[in-house]
């Protein structure tokens, strides 16, 4: 699963998973793998649980916890975890969509007046990365997208995280991890949190090529009514 470079820091470290939509559910092997490298047990040791806001952690015999996250989209599955506190992960593929119908609608006045004079070309990718800290936002809180990100206004995009305004102590940003998927990662912290991306062997570009299934969290206009998946409230 390969070495963690931010040892001795507080940091959310992500991977990065194929997803076919198949079973066994590639999100729970990723988190055991991953709850066993961070807190070096086995495996077989780890349960995932949930909290009672709804937000999954792994726990071990002793009830030591790590606070996890899950998003997945067409062919990706994304896990974060960190040991000191609250993480949440979103991801989407970037595709066109009608970015400024979607924030008239979803987002706060500033954020689409904001839109609005963004260069048409990226505007789809600028889109996404509000409604992907937004999604990263609400797991973090535990109050899925509608209690915790939604209407609150995301700090600009950038890969180091950033405070949210008006947040309690929540922090979020973008970082990188290819060129066709918009990343997001959101933690609950009095300071600045390191991000770690791990990319797990069994995502690539085969995985992306056979993806049919289309799995996201945004909302879909049908006759002027709003309309969106269940929120999850951070649940697998």
């Amino acid at each position: 699963m390969g070495q963690l470079t931010e040892s001795g820091r507080d940091t959310a470290y992500v991977w990065v998973g194929r997803h076919t939509g198949g079973q066994p559910d590639p999100a729970a092997e990723l988190l055991r793998r991953a709850g066993a490298l961070l807190l070096d047990r086995p495996a077989a040791e780890l349960v995932l649980t949930h909290e009672r806001d709804g937000r999954p952690v792994l726990r071990t015999a002793r009830s030591v916890r790590l606070p996890v996250s899950v998003s997945r989209t067409a062919g990706l599955v994304v896990v974060a975890a960190r040991r000191c506190g609250a993480v949440g992960v979103d991801v989407e593929r970037i595709r066109p969509l009608p970015a400024l119908a979607l924030a008239r609608r979803w987002f706060p006045p500033a954020e689409s007046t904001w839109l609005t004079g963004r260069p048409e070309a990226g505007r789809a990718v600028d889109f996404l990365r509000l409604w992907t800290a937004k999604e990263a936002v609400g797991k973090t809180l535990g109050r899925g997208l509608r209690g915790g990100g939604l209407l609150r206004e995301m700090p600009p995009s950038d890969r180091p995280l950033r405070r949210v305004p008006g947040a309690d102590a929540v922090w979020v940003g973008h970082p990188v991890l290819d060129e066709r998927v918009v990343l997001a990662v959101a933690v609950r912290a009095t300071t600045q949190v390191g991000v770690e991306v791990v990319q797990w062997p069994g995502h690539d570009d085969a995985a992306d090529r056979s993806a049919s299934v289309e799995r996201t969290s945004l909302p879909v206009l049908v006759r002027g009514n709003r309309s969106s998946s269940r929120s999850t409230r951070g649940r697998l």
